[in-house]
């Protein structure tokens, strides 16, 4: 087993701890990938059309014998709409030829012990400072992988502590990063209430929330999760795994003696 220091919420190194077994899964991306994919399922809506959409109206085909399409046209005379093809699939305001219905599966599962493996490999990733990198994290002032921090930082109840710790701990350049990063989103979705994108910067884990969720909500890109609420979209946002994680030393233990995600 490997052991990291830990260090304190000044940046002081401490006692080494020995690393659990978690953190020494091999990775598997296509695991991570099917198990990401799998939650984000579970958060689509069902979606279908009103059954009359592009059928009210009048209609009707000519048959042969005219020298026209067969096509159904809309009756009468006087009017522009007269003798337009209408209902039709491929004509103008048609029904649609295969509306979206609301019947569709839509969940896609995943065994529990794939889940499981997909968690355990994603944990191991964060460790791995070339996937760390990858991802765009900036961890050049971070002393190391896995970084592994006091409890006080469970306690943390402001988000001027929870800056001043981050700054310590040399995460402060990925925390501009995110911050540099949030712009707005192109399409529609800017007026549905996602205006802004914001990129994913560190992940802090503890072993129970004594403050620290409610203090670092505030700060760009950054998420809060009690260790035994781990899931392979938290450690691996859009199915790329290896992003930067803060680890309290009591997550650490609750990992290794609740033997979790075995």
């Amino acid at each position: 087993m490997t052991s990291v220091k830990t260090y304190s919420l000044k940046g002081k190194a401490g006692a080494p701890i020995e690393l659990p077994a978690q953190f020494a899964t091999p990775y598997r991306p296509d695991i991570i990938k099917r198990a990401v994919l799998a939650l984000q399922s579970l958060r689509y809506q069902p979606h279908g059309v009103d059954e009359l959409a592009g059928k009210r109206t009048s209609a009707q085909s000519w048959q042969t014998g005219r020298g026209k399409a067969r096509i159904p046209r809309v009756k009468g005379a006087g009017s522009r709409a007269s003798s337009q093809g209408a209902f039709a699939p491929g004509t103008v305001g048609g029904r649609q030829a295969h509306p979206p219905e609301t019947r569709k599966v839509t969940v896609e599962r995943i065994n529990i012990r794939e889940r499981r493996l997909a968690i355990r490999s994603a944990i191991a990733a964060t460790a791995d400072s070339s996937l760390v990198k990858a991802r765009g994290h900036r961890i050049e002032s971070v002393p190391q992988l896995p970084l592994v921090v006091s409890d006080e930082l469970e306690s943390l109840n402001t988000t001027k502590d929870v800056e001043t710790a981050v700054s310590a701990l040399g995460l402060a350049d990925d925390l501009k990063r995110a911050s540099d990063g949030r712009s707005v989103r192109a399409g529609k979705g800017k007026m549905r209430g996602r205006k802004m994108k914001t990129p994913k910067s560190f992940l802090i884990v503890v072993s129970s929330d004594k403050g620290i969720r409610k203090a670092a909500r505030n700060l760009p890109g950054v998420d809060t999760i009690e260790v035994h609420g781990l899931n392979a979209e938290q450690l691996a946002p859009g199915t790329h795994a290896g992003r930067l994680v803060v680890w309290t030393q009591a997550a650490i233990s609750e990992l290794e003696k609740g033997n979790l995600f075995m």
